[in-house]
């Protein structure tokens, strides 16, 4: 599945990127070629308009010295179709422009190669042709009816196709390029794809297998009370009792599991207030004393100051229960659980340590991974599911806090968190 989508990211990236390659190219082209002919239009359209003035007086004119551009030339179209030279000096191709004129529109410009030189051509017509002649050499009158402006462009025309050459030849070499860039970008877009697919995978694997044993538990039991129908409620009540401590089991699971899809479906919102922490962690503590005691475990508070969040009251409730709860749970009797809250610039900090059997450095980075149990059998008995952890990292993710754990097999664990918070 991820090598098809791998190929078609790889086509539709080349695609995209080949597209821009040759719209930059098109357009950097015509840029470049509307600058070279720009100049020159101008000039051109400049000197027929002077041209237009300085003659247009009545009795007829003649063109003027300054009518004269080594790159311009102006020459004189009659209303019998005849080319007028009104320079001193013969015209190259005069014969061959000639017939072009016969067969071009006017009124525009033209770009037209005519022998070995490009020629840029503007015919436009001259406005007093009715009462306004000019005079060639034998003096003779000559009615104008065009006025024709021709700059040679072979520089211009030399440079755009050596532009369009090297143009063409990026675009080779971009399309070489582009095919194993495509694949590479391909790649790393699909990275987290692949990851979360895989962790979906993970999840849902380990979710079966969580709730595979309650449920044979549940059908193992229900099936030995079908096999003795005569039998009371009081002499199944150790087969009831396993079967109803199993669905509560499976009913937290399941609860759990919910609470985790909504959270990565970004479906849970917090219900955000001012709230004192300390009297956050003093509820929670109160709940847990009495287990502690059971266990002969001490449970050390210490918070120096009094300090006011805007947080959800319910998930940090449910973080410090958390915490807590796998202190007692991996703590051995007479050993010791301490919680230190305070405020340390504009951050609060927050430790949970314990003496307990500590975590080994092989599986320290996978304490907030999904179902994940360093002591699986140990866990089990005492009813997790390797769920609390995670559910604990996002809380305080979603506070925008950090939480991290360090600890030492057989000398204990602890966990800090910090949450930000704005200053005084």
């Amino acid at each position: 599945m991820f090598k098809k989508t791998l190929y078609r990211l790889t086509l539709l990236n080349s695609i995209v990127f080949l597209f821009i390659f040759i719209a930059f190219g098109v357009m950097l082209y015509g840029y470049v070629a509307r600058q070279l002919f720009d100049d020159i239009d101008q000039s051109m359209q400049h000197k027929i308009d002077v041209f237009r003035i300085s003659n247009s007086r009545p009795g007829g004119g003649s063109i003027l010295p300054a009518f004269f551009d080594p790159r311009i030339l102006i020459l004189l179209q009659d209303t019998n179709g005849n080319i007028i030279n009104l320079y001193p000096f013969p015209i190259e191709g005069i014969i061959e422009i000639m017939a072009f004129f016969n067969q071009a529109s006017s009124d525009r410009l033209q770009t037209q190669r005519i022998e070995e030189h490009v020629y840029r051509i503007l015919r436009l017509p001259y406005q007093y042709s009715d009462n306004i002649v000019a005079k060639g050499n034998n003096t003779a009158p000559i009615m104008i009816k065009e006025v024709i402006a021709i700059s040679i462009v072979d520089s211009e025309v030399a440079i755009l196709h050596r532009l369009r050459l090297i143009i063409l030849i990026g675009q080779v070499v971009g399309m070489i390029v582009i095919i194993p860039a495509g694949y590479y970008l391909a790649q790393r877009a699909l990275v987290p794809i692949r990851a979360a697919w895989e962790k979906q995978q993970q999840f849902v694997a380990d979710a079966s297998h969580e709730l595979r044993t309650p449920l044979a538990v549940v059908k193992s039991n229900a099936e030995l009370l079908l096999r003795h129908p005569q039998h009371t409620v009081e002499e199944e009540t150790i087969r009831i009792t396993n079967v109803v401590r199993e669905t509560v089991r499976m009913s937290k699971l399941v609860s759990t599991l919910f609470t985790l899809a909504r959270a990565d479906a970004d479906q849970i919102e917090l219900q955000l207030a001012p709230l004192i922490l300390n009297d956050v962690i003093a509820r929670v503590v109160e709940q847990f004393q009495p287990l502690a005691q059971m266990k002969n475990i001490t449970l050390h508070i210490e918070m120096r100051d009094e300090i006011e969040l805007i947080a959800d009251k319910e998930r940090l409730h449910q973080l410090f229960i958390i915490l807590l709860d796998n202190g007692i749970k991996y703590t051995s009797p007479f050993g010791k659980i301490s919680l230190l809250c305070y405020r340390q610039s504009n951050m609060v900090v927050i430790k949970v340590v314990d003496t307990g059997c500590g975590i080994g450095p092989e599986d320290l980075p996978k304490v907030f991974d999904r179902f994940f149990r360093g002591d699986k059998v140990r866990s089990r008995e005492t009813g997790g599911a390797g769920l609390g952890l995670a559910i604990a990292q996002w809380i305080v993710e979603k506070h925008n806090g950090k939480i991290w754990v360090a600890s030492e097999v057989g000398i204990g664990t602890q966990f800090h968190i910090t949450f930000p918070v704005e200053k005084s």
